[in-house]
């Protein structure tokens, strides 16, 4: 569960991860400061914006440019990340943010939940935001 800082509204985290992907995909639009991409988006949430997200996308501000490298390893030949819908692009940073940096969050549960994204907010690139995560999974098992 996620609590906004009054503790009132609680959030499962699907909700929380959805409350990240939002903003992820708001501060596609702009280069402005986290706090404010954060300020600017509250009110879209009853109760404001929950701790994970903050998190997520905090995470994302420092390890963003780390992200987008490992992401575009597993792009066809010719792609960049510029190439990618901005939704599936959040979507996309979100798990691969999860995957590779949030141990608590395993990792088949980051794909799986970006999956449920990608069919909720994108036009059929459900199968494209599994088949970047799955080669990004299967490349951090095999690391090991």
């Amino acid at each position: 569960m996620c609590e906004t800082e009054n503790n009132e509204v609680k959030l499962t985290r699907s909700e929380a991860r959805e409350q990240a992907f939002m903003l992820l995909f708001s501060k596609s639009f702009d280069d402005e400061p986290l706090e404010e991409t954060i300020e600017d988006n509250a009110e879209m949430f009853r109760g404001g914006v929950c701790g994970y997200a903050q998190a997520v996308v905090s995470g994302m501000e420092v390890k963003g440019e780390e992200v987008d490298a490992e992401l575009s390893k597993y792009l066809k030949k010719g792609w960049t990340l510029k190439r990618i819908s901005k939704p599936s692009l959040a979507i996309l940073r979100l798990a691969a943010y999860e995957i590779l940096y949030l141990d608590s969050v395993p990792d088949g549960v980051a794909v799986n939940e970006a999956v449920e994204l990608a069919k909720k907010y994108t036009i059929d690139e459900s199968g494209f935001v599994n088949g970047i995560l799955g080669s990004l999974v299967r490349a951090k098992e095999a690391e090991k």
